[in-house]
């Protein structure tokens, strides 16, 4: 399973880094335009990330706009809908953000921050995904 974590706070990456690995292979960035560049590469080479945490507010550009970009990338390089990566927006805004996420509601799942272990874990099972044995 590959992994793409996306966020600009160094505490809060490494904590999704160190616990996905548990899962598969982690690629970390930091910012918005990272996360496309890491997105789009992984599209042309065709290793697809099978799971993207994306950070709302980043450096470059936001969440909102890396997603859209994407899910557009994904149309671009004919990515099957089976083989489109499972995003989970992530935020410390909770509910102020919720009502924002109607205008782009292309994402798997959402997480407030900050992240609940036992809670994030449920998540990934009911997406699908389990610990690497």
């Amino acid at each position: 399973m590959r992994i793409l974590i996306a966020d600009d706070d160094f505490v809060n990456r490494r904590f999704l880094e160190k616990y996905l690995s548990l899962y598969g292979e982690v690629v970390a960035v930091e910012d918005g335009m990272s996360t496309v560049e890491e997105a789009v590469k992984g599209m042309e080479e065709r290793q697809m990330y099978d799971l993207i945490c994306l950070d709302i507010m980043m450096t470059k550009l936001d969440g909102y706009k890396a997603l859209e970009a994407i899910r557009e990338a994904e149309k671009k390089y004919a990515v099957l809908a089976e083989e489109r990566a499972k995003i989970i927006m992530v935020s410390a805004l909770d509910e102020v953000v919720l009502d924002n996420i109607q205008v782009c509601n292309d994402y798997d799942a959402y997480i407030c921050k900050p992240i609940m272990l036992d809670k994030f874990e449920k998540l990934l099972e009911r997406m699908g995904f389990q610990k690497k044995s």
